[in-house]
């Protein structure tokens, strides 16, 4: 061990997996980490050894040459999906449904969940559409579409395989891949090779590593982790005994946004205080404006970087001045609607931390 994450308490280390000095890691088995901020800091892809990694089983063991997918009977291997099918390239922001849960356990404990802070990266996903696999098997045109993987959970009771399902319409669409290479090298196993599903502007719940068979049914999965996991439910809920259905099942994610620079404790100059972030908006909609203020003082506006496309975050930076004391930034984000994200976490706490899409709040002490 390195040392602890001040805030959370969790193994700051080099764990396995080679992910980099300073991640955290809630859990070795199954292996569950996230980068320190610093780690996001590059505005375009982040490197897999800063990506998140957020598992409920062991990392199975799949040899990529034998490795088979199952479309609605038809099988396929790497190979035969890579010289049957164009190949896409699509650059998206993989975000777990607990990321910022940290926020949330700060309103209210969140027992059993890790808390979260940074689940969340964004690289480029190379393989072929899903759409143009189900159409090359004559899959049925409405319905859902389900996933099956080979890791095995003990959440469950009894312990079973992951699985999770999207809307046909999703499942369709062009972005929707199932991916085997991540920025451009084979997708390692730890975030899903030899082959995932990418669905973007989805909870990363959403994007099944390591999937082995496709089904059409009418309607979604009744895989614990579709039907009774990953499912917000009102605050006075009891998680433990919620069944299928309860509950608001998460699939496109909301309006959300971080500040990546300062973080909570930081010790800083005063004068210009650059602050650094990103954000990204619901599916379909993009970032138009990200606000930030020290102390609830006026509001200054960011400058958006670059723009990786309609699937990807969009980060920002903006320099405020700052005097001594303790002080806290806040941002904000608008979407080209004109929505903007809600204030408070309070207003959104529920018995499983999902779905964090408050206004951060960044403690940091100028001297």
């Amino acid at each position: 061990m390195v040392g602890t994450d001040p805030d959370t308490g969790q193994c700051m280390c080099i764990p396995s997996h080679g992910k980099r000095l300073g991640t955290t890691v809630h859990e070795q088995s199954p292996f569950n980490a996230e980068p320190p901020a610093a780690a996001l800091a590059d505005p375009g892809l982040t490197r897999q050894d800063a990506f998140y990694s957020r598992n409920h089983g062991p990392v199975p063991e799949i040899d990529a040459h034998e490795w088979r997918l199952d479309v609605e009977g038809t099988s396929y291997s790497l190979d035969e999906l890579a010289a049957g099918f164009d190949q896409h390239t699509v650059t998206a922001t993989m975000q777990c449904a607990g990321n910022r849960r940290a926020d949330l356990v700060e309103v209210r404990e969140i027992p059993g969940e890790d808390p979260w802070r940074r689940a969340i990266g964004t690289a480029r996903w190379t393989g072929v559409r899903l759409g143009d696999v189900l159409a090359a098997v004559g899959a049925p045109l409405e319905g859902h579409v389900a996933f099956s993987a080979p890791d095995v959970s003990t959440i469950p009771d009894p312990a079973s395989g992951y699985g999770s399902s999207v809307p046909m319409t999703k499942a369709r669409a062009p972005e929707t891949l199932l991916a085997w290479r991540m920025n451009d090298v084979p997708l390692p196993a730890l975030h899903g090779g030899p082959v995932r599903v990418v669905v973007p502007g989805y909870v990363g719940a959403r994007s099944v590593k390591w999937v082995e068979q496709v089904r059409v049914q009418p309607e979604p999965s009744e895989n614990y982790f579709q039907a009774t996991a990953y499912r917000v439910l009102p605050p006075e809920s009891d998680p433990d005994a919620a069944g299928p259905g309860d509950g608001i099942s998460l699939g496109p994610w909301a309006l959300n946004c971080d500040i990546l620079s300062p973080q909570a404790g930081d010790l800083v100059p005063s004068g210009d205080l650059l602050v650094e972030g990103y954000a990204l908006a619901a599916e379909h909609r993009a970032v138009a404006r990200v606000d930030v203020c020290v102390d609830g003082a006026t509001w200054t506006q960011a400058e958006l970087l670059n723009d990786l496309g309609p699937w990807a975050w969009r980060r920002w930076r903006v320099r405020l001045p700052v005097t001594a004391g303790r002080r806290t930034v806040v941002a904000r984000a608008w979407d080209d609607t004109g929505a903007q994200q809600p204030s408070d976490p309070a207003h959104l706490w529920n018995p499983k931390g999902y779905a964090n899409t408050a206004w951060p709040r960044i403690p940091v002490e100028v001297r």
